[in-house]
């Protein structure tokens, strides 16, 4: 095969393997995956070995045919001799497809389990996973790292096996046909291995500088080539700074690029250049042998060929170690994610919440947000130097404790930062409590199936996502078996259709990223209806309508008022006024329930309500005055 492996391909530092062997522990996760692809390994390994010992015969016969089947003028010999290295020469093409087709099979077939099986396992991971990790480190980790663990299957181990073969087969052959001269050919090998470190090394620094840069521009354009990230380039006039930046990043690239190229052209000359002084060396030497009779020709001529064949492998094997163990940091970091504990999981015999009434206890919770460490991983958050603290957060929750009826709302109200998103955020169990019990039904939400919960459960948020795909598709996100009636129904029921039905393609029209082609009270009531669409037993609202203006804010609270009819809902609620009708309300502040009751027994106690309450009043001139505050009762 012979080679030469000096691209870092997922630009992995050699100085991060220095002194380091594989870990056995990583070796036997990757014949865990490996090991349904055995006997497809076994036919990669047979079929190179065959294709080794088929592509070094040749010379043998070449050698018996110059030696003994011309000097006796043996037709038969040659059409013989001639006919076995046409049937090596087939031979060697077919191991060599069927090489390809098994490291295709390995290879494409690793990827996809390894692929499916982080993607399942992220999938998986607490929400807090997803609030400190990089999502381009994360999409790293499942595209580049995941197609070089499949390349240290396929093709470093491949390519270190079939020139360890390749060596091995050809020095043997050599040394039948003269151990002189095999010695010969062996003592100029140091003139390809010293070489081959210095350019090695200095071609992989240039390639992690490439790979460095190349990794920037691909940040830079995500950042920019969405629509928020435009927009702000656009706002702020610097498309021509921007242009200029790239322009500097993308020229030293190219520059990278020459250098690389020279580099790597250079060191193949030279190698050329040393295979010829080989060769030579072997037709002066040889040929001093044949004129005093100790050599005959036909084996100089298999001898010369041979010389061709050790020096690509050899030079490729000085690299060995750092291919296979940079190979092999690929499977490290796929398995780092795939070890981070889920943190939220099914307890072992949990139930399913059959028929929901929508009952909400809370008892007693306190709750603070886990520690980094159990929940992310230092290198999708930054360089990886900096390791994650063991100390979770402050108290954000501190002993809460009510209930929901079924068909009543509970709203909950405080200032920023009091702990509201994080109570609704443990009734659906995107955290789990700290300590206490939340409940739905009667059954600890941790006893019930992640299926039945979140099928019990909508929810509304302050910026609702949508994916890029049509308005069917994102409605259909929650029920993927809806009818095109199902769905004009809810988008009527949430005040959207008519804008819908509007658009140039209805329901077919693409939404954009995140949803940027529609307004934000359309996204709202687009998310209404897909809640509609879910029929949960309860349901959140987060902020629901705290960014959108007076009339718009009109249309979604007539679609809430459609959704939340006849269940139970939980509403985090800016503006108060929407919040009236309540059938109580719950005020935190700094992780506490402070006050509780309706509006009216609210605004009269003169507590924190009452002060918020009056805040909002004195910001709307059409609004009439405020009852005047009562002390609480001692």
């Amino acid at each position: 095969m012979g080679r030469p492996m000096w691209h870092m391909a997922l630009g992995h530092d050699p100085q991060h393997i220095e002194g380091k062997s594989v870990d056995r522990r990583v070796l036997r996760r990757v014949w865990t995956f490996a090991r349904p692809y055995r006997f497809m390994l076994a036919g990669l390994l047979a079929a190179i070995v065959l294709g080794s010992v088929a592509s070094a015969l040749p010379p043998l016969l070449f050698a018996r045919i110059i030696d003994r089947a011309i000097p006796h003028k043996d037709k038969h010999a040659v059409n013989l001799l001639g006919g076995a290295v046409i049937v090596l020469a087939l031979t060697g093409a077919a191991l060599s497809v069927g090489q390809r087709w098994w490291s295709a099979r390995i290879g494409e077939g690793l990827i996809f389990d390894l692929r499916s099986a982080l993607y399942d396992h992220v999938q998986r991971m607490p929400i807090a996973f997803f609030t400190r990790t990089q999502t381009g480190a994360l999409i790293s980790r499942m595209n580049n790292d995941v197609v070089g663990a499949q390349q240290a299957v396929t093709g470093t181990l491949s390519s270190v096996a079939g020139n360890i073969v390749d060596l091995t087969i050809t020095l043997i052959a050599m040394s039948v046909l003269d151990w002189r001269l095999t010695v010969l050919s062996v003592i100029v090998l140091p003139l390809f291995i010293v070489p081959a470190k210095r350019v090695g090394k200095r071609l992989q620094k240039i390639t992690r500088e490439s790979f460095q840069l190349n990794a920037e521009m691909n940040t830079t354009m995500t950042e920019r080539f969405n629509v928020a990230g435009a927009m702000l380039v656009k706002l702020f006039g610097r498309p021509d700074a921007e242009a200029a930046e790239f322009s500097g990043k993308a020229g030293r690239v190219r520059d990278i690029g020459i250098r690389s190229a020279m580099l790597g052209r250079t060191f193949a000359v030279a190698l050329a250049l040393v295979g010829s002084i080989g060769t030579g060396l072997i037709y002066w030497l040889g040929a001093r042998q044949v004129i005093s009779g100790s050599l005959k020709i036909g084996t100089l001529t298999a001898m010369a060929l041979y010389v061709g064949r050790i020096y690509g492998p050899a030079t490729a094997l000085t690299n060995a170690r750092v291919d296979l163990m940079t190979a092999f940091v690929s499977f490290d970091r796929v398995f780092e994610v795939l070890d981070t504990s889920a943190a939220i999981t099914e307890r072992p015999g949990a139930v399913d919440l059959i028929a929901p009434a929508g009952r909400v206890e809370v008892d007693n919770v306190w709750f603070c947000y886990p520690a980094p460490s159990t929940v992310s991983i230092a290198s999708l958050e930054g360089d990886g130097t900096t390791p994650l603290t063991d100390e979770p957060s402050e108290w954000i929750l501190r002993g809460v404790s009510l209930s929901v009826l079924p068909g009543h709302m509970l709203a909950l109200v405080g200032p920023s930062g009091a702990g509201k998103t994080t109570l609704a955020s443990i009734i659906p169990r995107l955290y789990d409590v700290t300590t206490g019990v939340v409940s739905v039904d009667g059954h600890d939400v941790r006893d019930l199936t992640s299926a039945s919960l979140t099928a019990a459960i909508g929810v509304v948020t302050q910026d609702a996502h949508m994916f890029h795909d049509t308005v069917a598709a994102n409605l259909r996100y929650a029920k993927p078996d809806a009818t095109d009636a199902e769905l004009i129904e809810a988008c009527r029921r949430a005040q959207i259709h008519e804008v819908i039905a509007a658009l140039p393609e209805g329901y077919r029209t693409l939404v954009g990223e995140r949803g940027y082609r529609l307004s934000g009270g359309e996204k709202q009531r687009l998310a209404i209806a897909r809640v509609l669409l879910k029929d949960p037993a309860i349901i959140i609202l987060d902020e629901a309508t705290a960014h959108l203006d007076s009339e718009t804010e009109a249309l979604v609270q007539d679609a809430l008022a459609e959704a939340l009819a006849g269940r139970t809902s939980i509403v985090i609620a800016h503006r108060l006024s929407t919040i009236k009708a309540a059938d109580e309300i719950v005020v935190l502040d700094e992780g506490r329930i402070v006050e509780r009751g309706t509006h009216d027994e609210l605004v009269s106690s003169g507590g924190l309500y009452a002060e918020l309450y009056e805040t909002q009043f004195a910001m709307t001139p059409t609004a009439s005055p405020a009852p005047a505050p009562v002390p609480p009762p001692s």
